[in-house]
């Protein structure tokens, strides 16, 4: 797994969570194309969209390579080409649990279900950079839009 920072502190988190390779935002294209010697990856997970998705993009293996959108973080909701995509034998799909379970929403809890026992025995164990009491979202809010956040941002409903 590569993943694909702006701090040393995100990069840190990154290793700790398991990445193999850890690159820098700026020129990240030219650093995944030389660690895969130029065959791509197979999957890019893309929370940010804006300017940076092209090269999410590019750096696709030819002949399967996936992009999946997760989100905007910044910014800028790109477009595609789909020319690329055929050339390329590639896929872009879109990732939104919120749609999915508002369309399903018996599946929000049968993944909980499965998830659960991972989480409660620390196989799973999600970085989490700070917790809100809900009161306090506005400040939730300020502090993931300053990019200050190094994993999950939670608000706290109740005691």
């Amino acid at each position: 797994m590569i993943a694909v920072v702006s701090t040393d502190e995100k990069a840190e988190l990154a290793r700790s969570a398991g990445a193999h390779e850890v690159v820098g935002v700026g020129g990240f294209l030219d650093d995944v194309r030389t660690l895969t010697d130029g065959r791509g990856v197979d999957v890019v997970v893309d929370p940010v969209g804006g300017d940076r998705f092209p090269d999410s993009l590019r750096a696709l293996r030819h002949g399967g390579g996936r992009l999946l959108v997760l989100g905007f973080a910044g910014r800028g909701i790109p477009t595609v080409k789909v020319n690329r995509l055929l050339l390329t034998n590639t896929s872009v799909l879109g990732v939104g649990m919120d749609e999915y379970w508002r369309q399903d929403p018996a599946a929000a809890r049968v993944y909980w279900r499965e998830l659960r026992p991972s989480l409660e025995s620390g196989r799973l164990d999600p970085p989490i950079s700070s917790v809100f009491p809900l009161e306090q979202a506005s400040a939730a809010l300020n502090h993931l839009d300053q990019r200050k956040v190094l994993g999950r941002t939670l608000l706290k409903i109740g005691a």
